[in-house]
């Protein structure tokens, strides 16, 4: 080829020889930094004859450094992590998946040391576990408090005992009962000191008049069976004529004298000086029985209310239905001796 005219203007043309061929090749093969400057700059044909050198020197470099990647894993395996963005995917994968297991392995060895301490402390949690054992000897006080229970409270009617002669009192209150034709017989003193229950000069009534019986027998103290008798006589009679037409013919009691405390408490029942009677029914001249609890039949409810409100005044304490479920089915009546001569009446 021949090269343009612009590098030798000033020297005149001349026929091209061998020599002047091998001069010029010898120059295109000497490495002058200099023209390839120029050459870059100009447009010559030249040009691209020594620019696509270069190239083909990168395209050889290029496989070499690939080959020197490829030999590198093969060499060992200390570069083999930093080249790793070098190398395909799945050689990746297989050189990373198997060190991802390591680190759990480390830190499960590290755990059984954490969880050795723990046992330490269990034993400290056993030790005040034994503890309770000197807090259980506490239900032993309990029984001395159930056999407290058991003792009533005291009360000054406990130490009354009979003496070697009745008393002016008592004998009049027998005179007034024969007077009202009341039938009663003696009995011996009642007394119980493990209880405090006692009833110095007791009778047993057979009656409550003339004509009105009581069934079955009831030990009573004297007064208390005095006022049953008038109360038998001046309010349940007449109660029992206006209502049915009838005369009171028999009471039926439920309890009288009973060695026993109130319900639930530690004080002693009038029960236990026979100064209290329960009355469940009443039975009149012509075979009626009317008896004592929730919901009676309607006429039979006019007479047991009129009886029951007479109560409270001649008798201190009137309980009966609806006062407790202890009292459902009979009057309780007693001559409990309150303050300022009150009555407790429900």
């Amino acid at each position: 080829m021949e090269q343009p005219l612009t590098q030798r203007a000033d020297q005149p043309l001349k026929p091209r020889g061998k020599r002047q061929s091998r001069a010029r090749t010898r120059q295109h093969l000497a490495p002058n930094p200099a023209p390839p400057a120029t050459q870059d700059a100009r447009p010559s044909a030249d040009v691209p004859v020594p620019e696509p050198r270069p190239v083909d020197t990168q395209k050889v470099d290029t496989p070499k450094s690939q080959d020197q990647n490829a030999e590198n894993p093969k060499s060992g395996a200390a570069p083999n992590p930093p080249k790793d963005p070098d190398l395909p995917s799945d050689e990746e994968s297989r050189q990373k998946s198997p060190k991802p297991p390591e680190p759990p392995e480390t830190e499960r060895e590290p755990e059984p040391p954490a969880v050795a301490p723990t046992p330490t402390p269990k034993p400290a949690t056993t030790t005040p576990e034994s503890q309770p054992p000197a807090v259980a000897p506490q239900p032993t006080p309990k029984p001395a408090e159930a056999g407290d229970e058991e003792k009533m409270l005291p009360d000054p009617r406990s130490a009354d005992l009979p003496a070697d002669k009745m008393p002016a009192e008592e004998v009049a209150c027998r005179e007034r009962l024969k007077t009202l034709g009341v039938e009663f017989e003696e009995h011996k003193a009642e007394s119980n000191p493990e209880i405090g229950c006692s009833i110095p000069y007791p009778i047993v009534l057979k009656s409550l008049g003339k004509s009105i019986a009581i069934a079955p027998g009831t030990e009573l103290n004297c007064p208390m069976a005095e006022a049953a008798a008038r109360f038998a006589a001046d309010v349940i009679q007449p109660a029992a004529k206006a209502e049915f037409g009838a005369d009171l013919k028999s009471i039926g009691q439920a309890s009288a004298f009973v060695c026993r405390p109130r319900n639930g408490t530690r004080k002693l029942s009038e029960h236990a000086f026979g100064n209290a009677l329960d009355t469940a029914s009443f039975t009149l001249s012509d075979g009626r029985t009317i008896e004592v609890g929730p919901a009676p039949p309607e006429k039979d409810g006019k007479f047991l209310d009129a009886v029951r409100k007479a109560a409270c005044g001649p008798f201190k304490t009137v309980l009966g239905p609806g006062a407790d479920a202890d009292h459902a089915l009979h009057f309780h009546l007693d001559l409990e001796p309150r303050r300022h001569g009150g009555t407790f009446c429900q």
